[in-house]
């Protein structure tokens, strides 16, 4: 489960902040806080799998279902959070970069609104680790700019910052749409400038050029992730005439961290 000066992405999947969380939820039975090889293998590996010069600490929060009084579940939840703690020390994690192992108690539900209990519960009996990742390095790459500016030359890359897509989604949130706003007023008030919006992903298996569009269920995300923010800018009053739109999936990589391929890129076509 999961849940950058020059170059940047534009629009990246999910949850990029100055500092980004990925979370891993390792489910426990009943009563229980023991782990089998499987889900020992899968925790470990969620972390081993994360390049860890990105990795600022670990967190790991125990939890259980609502059954039962609240100092059992507090002491079954804190065995839940040890064991788990346990497991990824053993497999060679650094104690030092686990900051937090703490036992949350039970989750509370509203059993009266919740339509599958039972489901709802199992889901409650958990532990979740959260990698705290540090933001990634900044890039310098020639041609590439964080701003519209006056003197532009055809080929010229335009990032922003604060523009993000969560994870496999093309639709814009709050925040995006703020920083569209200041981009199409530089793009008023710089009438000659035409471009192309381009979209890109990262991390597609093999034989798949394009990514799922979790919004739509159609393999064209970074289309989509680019049609959204020309409609978004056409919404702002930016000529149509002046914009075009291109989804490029995984063909053109950067050949840096696959985070930095995430993105959407204003690309200029004509001054």
């Amino acid at each position: 489960m999961f849940r950058y000066l020059k170059f940047l992405p534009l629009l990246l999947f999910g949850f990029v902040h100055a500092q980004e969380e990925a979370v891993k939820s390792v489910y426990f039975e009943f009563d229980k806080y023991s782990l089998d090889e499987k889900q020992a293998k899968e925790v470990v590996d969620f972390i081993k799998n994360t390049d860890s010069t990105r990795i600022e600490s670990i967190e790991i929060f125990g939890y259980t279902d609502d059954i039962g009084k609240d100092d059992y579940n507090f002491k079954l939840s804190t065995n839940r959070a040890n064991t788990i703690q346990a497991k990824l020390t053993e497999n060679g994690i650094m104690s030092k970069i686990i900051v937090t192992i703490e036992g949350k108690g039970r989750i509370l539900i509203d059993d009266d609104i919740v339509d599958n209990l039972p489901e709802k519960r199992s889901k409650n009996r958990r532990v979740d680790v959260v990698l705290n990742l540090k933001e990634l390095p900044k890039l310098v790459l020639p041609g590439f700019f964080n701003t519209i500016q006056k003197n532009h030359i055809v080929g010229d890359h335009i990032y922003l910052e604060n523009i993000f897509f969560e994870k496999g989604s093309s639709k814009l949130t709050l925040k995006a749409k703020t920083e569209l706003d200041k981009v199409a007023l530089l793009l008023l008030r710089y009438k000659n400038v035409e471009f192309e919006i381009q979209g890109h992903v990262c991390c597609t298996p093999p034989n798949q050029k394009e990514a799922i569009d979790k919004d739509t269920k159609k393999r064209q995300l970074s289309i989509n992730r680019a049609q959204a923010v020309y409609k978004y800018l056409a919404f702002r009053r930016v000529p149509k005439n002046r914009m075009a739109f291109k989804g490029y999936g995984n063909t053109v990589p950067l050949g840096k961290d696959p985070e930095y391929d995430r993105r959407v890129e204003l690309v200029i076509t004509k001054i």
